[in-house]
């Protein structure tokens, strides 16, 4: 299942939603936010904004937001090499995938934590590409076998060739853009064909708290300039880049995505701009990250009411984990976030899939068990579908009283769209349970995921388009 309309979860009344947004209005326009990019600060000036130069503060009005508002579109198509791997951002049409961008794996046959390779990439794109309620394939990780140098081209390059999920990913210089956009170009069929499909989208971000920095508002208004989809969230961490309280930190949160939206508008006005957040909160015992807290999933869920009430789609985050490996408690706090963010209505739920360890780690195990995960957070999704057939009055009175309903059609009709069915979690008798090996759900998704790498093959590219593009990119890390 995938693009159900979501929206039954709502942790914010519309009085709440409207004393969020005139908190971020007054906070843009007074402090403002500090922009350290002279480019995007002459950007702003021109356009009426209130600039300092030498504090590099910007006071945004109300009306320059309420135009970038009305001008980034309400819907945004990001798309796949197959077209049924689409995904249509908006209203509270909601998708789940992977996230990025971790630097450690655990290792599929050791079960030892490692640094993550090249070869990771292309595995965890084709399991990705298997797995089918995985609906997309943000870069997850940072293969640590590659020169900085060479990195946007190999990490997009070897995504595109192993999943035909969208892909979305970071980048890190404006000449990893350009060249980036070019392989994708090449592998759609032209510059115009890209911007009529895009296959690629773009991360940047905003500081916390209230800074556009001068790299990431560069990258910002090239992936602007050029009319890639573009994310610009930010990532307050409450209690210490933001308030500790979920109010304030989303309050914070909506500001500076609101700028990064902005400064796309005015660099490209209509460029497809999705808000964005990756908001948490600060372990006050430990003074560390935490990914796997309900504080994060109920920030992100009121995030997506934001969002709704721009009537601009959104790239939220949920279903990661603080535990260390896949267990039990791996389950519970990806399933809460996920769960309650998904029912929100976000549209595109990131870091979904696989992560661990304060997102720092990627497990392939946990890759195919969040796949699970996500499956059981869709059907929620899907809610309950109330019409004559599903009342089923004829069939309970023509069964009658004292019979049952197992060899009635009408069950075969719908057993399979009304019931979820597992893949890994085991429902089995423990007789038969301990007759297959007695394995835990870890041990099952393991062989899966091992199945999939060895047997799965992606639809593939052109093998013209892949050697000119290998021509053209020679530090392409084959």
């Amino acid at each position: 299942m995938r693009g159900l309309i979501a929206g039954q979860y709502r942790p914010l009344t519309d009085e709440n939603i409207k004393a969020i947004h005139e908190t971020s209005v007054n906070l843009l326009q007074d402090p403002g936010i500090r922009c350290d990019n002279a480019e995007a600060l002459e950007l702003f000036a021109q356009n009426g904004a209130e600039v300092n130069k030498d504090t590099r503060m910007v006071k945004i009005p109300r009306s320059m937001l309420e135009d970038a508002i009305a001008s980034a579109p309400s819907r945004v198509v990001l798309c796949g090499r197959e077209e049924k791997n689409d995904l249509i951002l908006e209203g509270k049409r909601t998708y789940l995938g992977t996230g990025g961008t971790v630097l450690n794996a655990i290792d599929l046959e050791t079960g030892e934590r490692r640094p993550t390779v090249r070869q990771d990439m292309k595995d965890f794109a084709r399991l990705v590409d298997a797995l089918d309620n995985i609906h997309f394939f943000m870069l997850p990780l940072y293969p640590n076998d590659i020169d900085v140098q060479n990195i946007d081209v190999n990490r997009f390059f070897w995504a595109l060739a192993n999943t035909t999920k969208h892909i979305m990913g970071g980048v890190y210089t404006v000449e990893g853009i350009r060249s980036v956009i070019d392989i994708a170009e090449k592998i759609a069929g032209g510059p115009e064909k890209l911007r009529e499909r895009p296959i690629i989208s773009m991360v940047t971000c905003v500081m916390s708290p209230l800074v556009i920095d001068d790299t990431y508002g560069g990258l910002l208004m090239e992936v602007a300039r050029q009319g890639i989809p573009v994310v610009c969230p930010a990532e307050p961490l409450a209690g210490a880049t933001s308030p500790s309280t979920i109010a304030g930190t989303v309050a914070v949160s909506n500001a500076e995505t609101l700028s990064g939206i902005v400064l796309a508008q005015l660099t490209n006005k209509g460029t497809p701009t999705i808000y964005g957040t990756v908001s948490s909160t600060m372990d006050m015992k430990t003074g560390s990250y935490l990914s796997g807290n309900i504080e994060m999933g109920l920030i992100n869920a009121a995030s997506a009411q934001m969002a709704q009430f721009y009537e601009i789609p959104i790239y939220a985050t949920a279903g990661m984990s603080d535990s260390k490996l896949p267990d039990a408690q791996a389950g519970y706090e990806k399933m809460a976030t996920a769960m309650i963010t998904a029912l929100a209505g976000a549209n595109f739920i990131h870091d979904a899939a696989g992560f661990l360890e304060f997102c720092t780690t990627i497990s392939y195990e946990q890759m195919v068990i969040d796949d699970e995960i996500i499956a059981i957070c869709m059907r929620a999704v899907k809610g309950i579908e109330v019409t004559e057939e599903t009342l089923a009055e004829d069939v309970i009175r023509g069964v009658g009283a004292g019979g049952n309903f197992l060899a009635n059609p009408h069950t075969m009709k719908h057993c399979r769209s009304e019931f979820f069915y597992p893949t890994v979690g085991d429902r089995q008798s423990r007789k038969i349970w301990e007759k297959n090996g007695a394995k835990d759900t870890r041990q099952r998704a393991r062989e899966k995921a091992k199945a999939i790498l060895a047997e799965h093959q992606p639809a593939a590219i052109d093998d013209t388009v892949i050697n000119d593009i290998k021509a053209k990119y020679p530090q392409l890390e084959i």
